[in-house]
């Protein structure tokens, strides 16, 4: 490997084509400018420059590693300005997981925070379930993911975010919005809007029915947390969906189960073993601050 001191060097002399100015120039002494040029010669194993009185001009291989030098010098120069502003976080890149709530109601006030303070740094949005993200996680695919505890692997860092509440919803005009106390028994038989079988909130939900007992019909499975409202807003059917993702306005009512209360916590999680960009953990120090507030 050429070594970068001299190169540049060679490439001021072949600017200025005599030694001593280009030592004038790079303020070390015409013997350690010429010591240098030896050494690169030697190194490379050809004569670089035809030294005369006149001056240093350019010998065939000299061209050519002044063209070639020229090139690697500038991307070497680029590339540590790159490291350079991804320290600075004037740039970088953050790849991040989440499911329908994280990426529908948590992920967008963050990144608008934190783009306002670093607007070139790009994200990366994954939408999967949980376990899809603590997979993507552990295979490097994604630096952060946002999951609903517990997770199934020791090799990730887990940094509890907020809790949540899995809420009933319902159309405005259904008739349990009208009773005062909603019980198990009026639960029995209704029709439900789920979320898809492996989804952490679905998990959640299906063992909260069954621990009280509670019979109800799946009618469909959907995805997003929109769809969902969506579906419910134009039906009969209700629908368990996180409490962060209610609308506050429109034609869905939650609905409090007397003896149902489902809850769940979030938490940012990563690669136990690797240290994260800093724009990646920078935007973890966002998310953890929003977490910490929204549960005072």
């Amino acid at each position: 490997m050429v070594e970068l001191q001299r190169l540049r060097s060679f490439l001021v002399v072949a600017e200025l084509g005599a030694i001593s100015e280009a030592a004038t120039h790079l303020r070390v002494s015409q013997p350690a400018l010429s010591r240098r040029m030896q050494l690169l010669e030697e190194e490379l194993g050809a004569p670089l420059l035809v030294r005369s009185r006149k001056g240093a001009t350019l010998s065939a291989m000299g061209r050519m590693v002044a063209a070639e030098g020229r090139e690697l010098v500038g991307r070497y120069d680029a590339l540590k300005a790159r490291i350079r502003a991804h320290r600075r976080l004037e740039d970088g890149v953050v790849r991040i997981g989440g499911g329908a709530t994280a990426v529908s109601q948590v992920l967008p006030g963050a990144i608008a925070e934190f783009s306002r303070r670093y607007p070139k740094v790009v994200f990366h949005l994954k939408e999967a379930g949980s376990a899809d993200v603590e997979a993507a996680v552990l295979s490097d695919a994604i630096d952060l993911g946002i999951v609903t505890l517990p997770t199934r692997s020791a090799d990730v860092a887990v940094e509890p975010l907020q809790r949540d509440r899995i809420v009933l919803i319902a159309a405005v005009d259904h008739p349990l919005v009208q009773r005062r106390v909603v019980t198990a028994q009026h639960l029995r038989g209704q029709g439900i809007v789920g979320f898809e079988a492996n989804s952490a909130i679905r998990g959640l939900v299906d063992r909260a029915l069954q621990q009280a007992d509670i019979d109800v019909h799946v009618v469909m499975e959907l995805r997003s947390i929109g769809a969902i409202v969506e579906m419910v807003s134009a039906t009969k059917h209700l629908a368990f969906v996180s409490e962060l993702g209610l609308p506050t306005t429109g034609d869905i009512r939650p609905l409090a189960v007397r003896g149902l209360r489902i809850e769940r916590e979030l938490a940012v999680i990563s690669r136990r073993d690797r240290a994260l960009t800093p724009a990646a953990s920078a935007f973890a120090g966002v998310l953890r601050k929003r977490g910490v507030a929204s549960t005072r």
